[in-house]
């Protein structure tokens, strides 16, 4: 059973790299952690806290505040790992920026909330005054982060540490398997994960299992979402996914769903919907 406070994690070669580096390689462990089943209080706190900053980061450079919001699961968690990483690196001023960028999309009506979330308008489209304080917010955010640099405070955080724990790569997976054989419940968590994935998956989980099943590849992660991504001239919802052969994303159109490699364009694998209940049917 796991009793005491887990350690941050960090490869030996991330320790001098770039903060960036740092940062990844602490993103890398946690995701490999949960993997593993780990639940988040059988993990580093410090690492756990830095890992949602970075998310928010991450999400907040590609869309927004709106990408965040859109891709967080549980706000109301997400939101206060987020403050408190951020309280602890010491990103006073982006701390204050996330909580009032928090009341403020709080405070969006529904409609609001739909045009916020649906990216820049139409020229002759009146924005509501609610929308452009929250687009002023993401402003802020981009001059901030000159300002106050926040992957640089987090790399800090997890390198100052006095638990910290320095692996070399190949040290990391057998470490994170110990420590999930040390977890009391092990198979009840592990059937229970397999039940709720086929269950709970959603729609465009399930699609890009499907897609990467018909194309050969193992799916690692799903990445986020690009509710305007320009497919054919058109904006649509795209998603991005890592796996064993590279990043990739999924678009829906009509009856069908694509697997593009976003960098060449190139469609890898390509899925039908049947009609009624029945799933997929490769195209």
């Amino acid at each position: 059973m796991i009793t005491t406070q887990q350690p941050v994690v960090l490869t030996s070669s991330s320790i001098e790299a770039t903060d960036e580096e740092a940062v990844a390689a602490n993103v890398s462990v946690v995701d490999a952690m949960h993997t593993a089943l780990l639940a988040t209080d059988e993990m580093s706190p410090v690492a756990v806290r830095s890992y949602y900053v970075d998310f928010y980061l991450t999400q907040a450079l590609e869309g927004g505040f709106a990408q965040y919001a859109f891709m967080s699961v549980d706000r109301n968690e997400t939101d206060t790992l987020i403050r408190e990483g951020m309280a602890g690196m010491g990103a006073a001023a982006h701390l204050d920026l996330f909580n009032r960028a928090v009341d403020a999309y709080g405070n969006l009506s529904e409609e609001d909330a739909e045009h916020y979330l649906d990216g820049p308008l139409d020229d002759d489209d009146e924005v509501p005054a609610r929308v452009v304080a929250m687009e002023e917010l993401d402003g802020e955010f981009e001059e901030l982060l000159e300002r106050e640099n926040i992957t640089a405070l987090n790399a800090a955080w997890l390198r100052g540490q006095a638990d910290l724990l320095v692996l070399d790569d190949e040290e990391v997976g057998p470490y994170i398997q110990q420590l999930a054989a040390q977890i009391p419940d092990l198979p009840e968590r592990q059937a229970r994960a397999a039940e709720e994935a086929l269950e709970d998956a959603p729609d465009f989980e399930i699609i890009i299992r499907e897609l990467c099943s018909i194309a050969g590849y193992e799916l690692a992660r799903i990445t986020m979402g690009d509710p305007n991504y320009m497919h054919d001239g058109e904006k649509t919802l795209a998603w991005y996914f890592s796996t064993d052969h590279g990043d990739f994303l999924m678009v829906e159109e009509d009856d069908e769903a694509f697997m593009i490699n976003p960098e060449t364009q190139e469609i890898v694998a390509a899925v039908e919907f049947e009609e009624a209940d029945a799933g997929l049917v490769e195209a």
